[in-house]
């Protein structure tokens, strides 16, 4: 999932899905260099993330 994905998921702005991701746990993968970089998040990790995040 590319940070445009997540961001749409998660109802947060890409800007924060780029500060808050590795607070969280989420591990971006970068492909390509310098700042128009695309950065992909694996969907397994942000859907366990997510489960995490259940009240219980």
């Amino acid at each position: 999932m590319d940070t445009y994905e997540v961001a749409a998921m998660l109802n947060m702005s890409t800007s924060w899905v780029y500060r808050e991701a590795s607070k969280l746990g989420l591990k971006g993968y970068k492909l390509g260099r310098g700042r128009n970089a695309k950065v992909l998040y694996k969907r397994a990790e942000v859907f366990k993330w997510l489960e995490q995040q259940k009240l219980h």
